[in-house]
C-alpha cells in the first residue's frame, strides 16, 4: 500500500463520512483504526493535557504502529498550531473558504 492512503472498506461511503465530519451523519460508523484516530485527534485537540499512555494503547489496539501515531500526531498538532496563529493573528480566510 501506498503512503498515505486508506484502506476502506468495501462499500465505505465518502460522503456520509463527511457528513459525520460536519455533524450531519451522527450515527455513521467509522471503521477501524479511523475510528480510535479521530477519536484521539478530538482528545488531543480539545483536551491536550488530558492525553494518558492508555490513549496510545488505544491506537496500537485498533491497529496503528507507532510511526503511525507519531505521523498522526504531528499532523493533528500543526493543524492546531496553524489554525491558532491564523486566529490570533487575525489572519482572513482565503476568497473561496466560507466564514464559519
Amino acid at each position: 500500500m501506498a503512503a498515505g492512503t486508506v484502506p476502506w472498506p468495501p462499500g465505505f461511503d465518502a460522503g456520509r463520512a463527511e457528513a459525520s465530519l460536519l455533524g450531519d451523519a451522527p450515527d455513521f460508523q467509522w471503521p477501524p483504526p479511523m475510528d480510535a484516530l479521530l477519536a484521539f485527534a478530538e482528545k488531543l485537540t480539545l483536551h491536550p493535557a488530558a492525553i494518558r499512555p492508555a490513549d496510545l494503547d488505544a491506537l496500537r489496539q485498533a491497529g496503528l504502529d507507532d510511526q503511525a501515531i507519531h505521523d498522526a500526531t504531528q499532523v493533528v498538532a500543526y493543524f492546531n498550531y496553524i489554525n491558532r496563529v491564523a486566529d490570533g493573528l487575525g489572519v482572513d480566510l482565503e476568497p473561496d473558504m466560507a466564514a464559519d
